[in-house]
């Protein structure tokens, strides 16, 4: 095939998601099974990829989304719970106390809180876990989904505990030892280094994260007469101080820490602040904004779960109603040392990762060399569920409403199983593609050489030449977009970016630095991030809705992010390895 065949025909999934689910506005379980079959198609006819190598990376993408499903599933029973104990008004009293402020609300819960579990769990967990508990505090479904996604962003650069740096920087890398190992440095260090390169560029994109959270609340969900940014400008100032707060201790843990602690850090440290300023008086609206009235709310505003916490008023008694904060949060404090022990205690998180019966595998797949297993003890759905069940006797529950809450999580998964299959199936194939041809293909020699996702980045990198620092976070999203995480993303592309770069004469970690900020963007459009996050508030079948509302923030990373890194690799650093 000519070069740009093959560009075309690995363009092909994509070009199918983009059609149907944000043009046309299809929901993701019809639109993922077609782009599911135009990868198959594709990958047969003109990779020549075995029919068995196709059928294993369609059951690896059946495992993975089983297992994002059991985090989904974990989420719901703890807000279910919390929901039928009284809790959830308990909690909503609180920030009532700090503010009752729906903009303040955003950026407490869907910046610090999502940051946090972010550091803590990755995984999606933050969506997961913040958009139910913002629905139950009298958000929209869409606008708590929105918000979620958009204001943990920041923070998915080192995921769970540096995963996607220690990670999906390592693995890769070691490709290219030998020129790293020829700078004096290892592979672990120099991934740490460029871990660093990447906190301080998506520190300073994310100082407006929370502007852009609330920005994205008041403007799409605020007066449906008459859009407006203006109830924006008033919250500003606490958004921007919010965005710092953050952003300074999240690059200096780091520069001078490592890749575990950054999100953690930020998100307690510029909590605290934010927090201790709200209550000292400063940086609190003169105003207190509001959504409309519910019953002017457009449908596709609300799913299937009622916002606020009015379904279960009649299952409160006097007792939970005078339930202490502490009491009512704890529940999450427990997922919180829960999540933390399970991943920052070595010995605890290397049993339940690699432990007897800690995962069911499935390797060689139908002979292939594919293989995938479900980490059902470490994942964070597992710890979701225990702290539900703790959350039992804590509340002194009755029995018919756990049976209910339980009852309730499990039928909200079953619509998105079908789109989150279909689209990680498409997502395997097509970083599968370059799987050995059978032995008897003639025609081996036309194969492309790579799989569809390396063709693309190759064809950008060859179109884009010297300036390609402009486009450099361009491909850790599209990776993070079709994977659905930025581990993914920068296990398929670092070596790639690293290639590029030195061919090009660029520095190696800037652009690995700005890899790593695109894919942290490209999660608030990641396809199964979207669907897992809509699940955990009734809200299935308006994915393509998510995805172009956020394509707002998503541009302002790739312009402004492509801008910094292209006077940082030219003007100010471009001596760097």
């Amino acid at each position: 095939m000519t070069g740009l065949i093959e560009v075309g025909a690995a363009l092909a999934p994509l070009v199918v998601v983009a059609v149907l689910l944000v043009a046309l506005l299809w929901p993701a379980a019809r639109a993922m099974p077609a782009a599911w079959l135009v990868a198959v198609g594709v990958s047969y006819v003109a990779w020549e990829m075995p029919l068995e190598w196709i059928a294993a990376a369609t059951i690896s993408g059946l495992m993975t989304a089983l297992e994002i499903l059991w985090i989904v599933f974990g989420a719901l029973v703890l807000l279910y719970t919390l929901m039928r104990s009284g809790a959830v008004d308990r909690i909503n009293d609180g920030f009532a106390s700090i503010s009752e402020d729906r903009r303040v609300q955003v950026v407490l819960l869907a910046f610090f809180l999502a940051t946090f579990i972010e550091g803590v769990a990755g995984f999606g967990t933050p969506a997961a876990v913040v958009a139910p508990l913002m629905l139950a505090l009298g958000f929209p479904a869409l606008a708590a989904v929105v918000a979620a996604l958009v204001g943990h962003a920041v923070a998915t650069v080192f995921g769970a505990v540096g995963t996607p740096i220690i990670v999906g920087f390592e693995a890769p890398l070691v490709s290219v030892e030998s020129v790293i190992a020829g700078e004096g440095l290892s592979v672990g260090a120099y991934a740490t280094a460029a871990g660093g390169w990447a906190a301080l560029l998506n520190g300073l994109l994310g100082v407006l994260m929370p502007t852009f959270a609330v920005g994205m609340v008041v403007y799409f969900f605020g007066d449906t007469e008459e859009r407006s940014l203006a109830p924006l400008w008033e919250v500003a100032p606490l958004c921007l101080f919010a965005g710092v707060a953050f952003s300074v201790p999240y690059w200096a843990s780091a520069w001078f820490i490592g890749p575990e602690l950054p999100s953690l850090v930020g998100a307690m440290v510029g909590g605290a602040l934010v927090v201790g300023a709200l209550n000292a008086g400063y940086l609190e609206p003169e105003s207190t904004w509001e959504f409309p009235p519910q019953e002017t709310w457009p449908d596709h505003w609300v799913g299937s779960i009622e916002p606020g916490s009015s379904e279960v008023d009649a299952n409160i008694d006097e007792t939970t109603q005078s339930m202490s904060l502490l009491r009512a949060w704890s529940p999450y404090l427990i997922l919180v040392v829960l999540l933390i022990g399970t991943r920052v205690v070595e010995p605890i998180a290397v049993f339940l990762q690699n432990g007897p019966g800690m995962a069911i595998e499935w390797s060689a797949i139908f002979g292939t060399e594919i293989g995938q297993s479900i980490g059902w003890a470490y994942v964070p759905g597992t710890w979701l569920v225990l702290s539900a069940l703790i959350a039992i006797p804590l509340f002194g529950m009755r029995t018919d409403d756990v049976v209910g809450a339980w009852r309730e999580a499990g039928s909200k998964i079953v619509s998105p199983l079908v789109a989150l299959v279909f689209v990680i199936a498409m997502v395997e194939i097509m970083l599968k593609t370059d799987a050995p041809v059978e032995a008897d293909v003639v025609s081996a020699a036309a194969v492309p050489d790579g799989s569809m996702i390396v063709v693309l980045a190759d064809a950008t990198a060859a179109a884009i030449g010297p300036a390609y620092p402009m486009f450099a976070p361009a491909v850790g999203t599209l990776g993070a977009f079709i994977a659905g995480s930025i581990t993914v993303s920068n296990i398929t592309f670092s070596a790639f970016q690293f290639e590029v770069a030195q061919s090009l004469g660029l520095p190696t970690q800037l652009m690995l630095g700005a890899q790593a900020a695109g894919a942290a963007i490209g999660n608030v459009i990641a396809i199964h991030n979207v669907i897992a996050a809509l699940a955990t508030v009734g809200l299935v079948g308006k994915t393509g809705r998510v995805v172009r509302l956020n394509l707002i923030p998503v541009t302002y990373y790739l312009v402004v992010g492509g801008l910094l890194t292209t006077v940082a690799a030219y003007v100010v650093f471009p001596t760097v390895f």
